[in-house]
């Protein structure tokens, strides 16, 4: 019989790469998620009966253990943005990575993956960092021989990052950030699927890999490259941090009047953690450790910004057009 891998957050936008690459090695994958029936795409990345969703939650012992048992692999894509709530970051990325990790080595799982974050620290300035930090401290005390990923800002077809900020770009001619200086090396998708499914696979040794992409590129260096890719002019404005600190607490303020209706565009603890780079940090071991050579911005982002050019999927043809006249 194949062997069984359970996903945990396996049809977000990293895990359904990471579920795809498992499939197409053979594997049967169990996704384990909160809401299956929204997951029923996922059934397409294998044969009949391969790849298969189930309920989830991760903040219960038995759950976790209910689809953990005779897995020979797990791996952890959940995370959250969230502060407040049941889901928030350290139910999530805390408690939840630790569950996981304890019941994967209770049950006898060989191999656990931990999908992390660039700036993960215990006694980081942000919440959003220390969680991180502490649950890979959970993850590594039940789990010592974990692969455990750390990448910079995920980009691929469904980001929240690159389409995030395109489709802003069509409510006026400003692009406002904030940290416009801050350093990221963003990483392609499907690159960090690869190397989770390595982890899985016992193909790559234990640790923890930091994930960045070939470029290192500034806040506003990546919303330059951004317009350039959907053939836009917006002027780039930085928002002082000062000022993003109180934008931010009235946006957390509107969305706790509204009991959640209205989502912050941005919250405080962002803030704080834009005024760090999102980088791998010198003497790190990454990409290189798997040999795997990671994508380009430039080799991807025009595969799924086109829709936000003004010709969509013809502005290229279009191009083409007009230089034939000019000639």
């Amino acid at each position: 019989m194949s062997k069984l891998v359970t996903i945990f957050g396996g049809s977000g936008f990293v895990g359904r790469y990471i579920a795809d690459r498992m499939a197409q090695a053979g594997w049967r994958v169990r996704i384990a998620v909160r809401r299956p029936e929204q997951a029923g795409f996922v059934r397409t990345y294998g044969v009949v009966g391969q790849v298969e969703p189930v309920m989830c939650n991760i903040r219960n012992d038995d759950s976790v253990r209910s689809v953990t048992r005779a897995a020979d692999a797990v791996i952890n894509c959940v995370g959250t943005f969230d502060r407040k709530g049941k889901n928030n970051f350290g139910a999530v990325q805390d408690e939840g990575a630790t569950r996981i990790a304890r019941i994967a080595a209770e049950e006898g799982v060989q191999h656990m993956v931990h999908l992390s974050a660039i700036g993960a620290d215990a006694d980081g300035d942000s919440l959003y960092a220390r969680s991180k930090g502490r649950g890979e401290d959970g993850v590594l005390e039940h789990f010592p021989n974990a692969v455990i990923l750390r990448p910079s800002v995920i980009f691929g077809p469904e980001d929240q990052f690159f389409n995030r900020f395109a489709n802003m770009t069509k409510f006026g001619p400003l692009l406002p950030v904030v940290g416009a200086d801050t350093l990221f090396q963003p990483v392609y998708v499907d690159d960090v699927a690869q190397a989770a499914a390595m982890g899985a696979l016992g193909t790559a040794a234990p640790g923890i890999y930091e994930l960045g992409g070939p470029d290192r590129c500034s806040f506003r260096d990546l919303m330059q490259l951004m317009l350039d890719t959907i053939r836009k002019r917006r002027g780039i404005v930085n928002i002082p941090f000062f000022a993003a600190t109180g934008m931010a607490a009235g946006m957390e303020l509107v969305q706790t009047l509204s009991l959640g209706l209205i989502k912050a565009q941005i919250t405080r603890d962002q803030v704080t953690s834009l005024k760090s780079d999102n980088v791998v940090q010198d003497g790190a071991q990454g990409f290189e450790a798997l040999e795997i050579v990671p994508d380009s911005m430039a080799a991807v982002l025009p595969e799924y910004l086109w829709r936000f050019r003004s010709s969509g999927q013809y502005a290229a043809i279009k191009e083409s057009a007009g230089n034939l006249r000019e000639g």
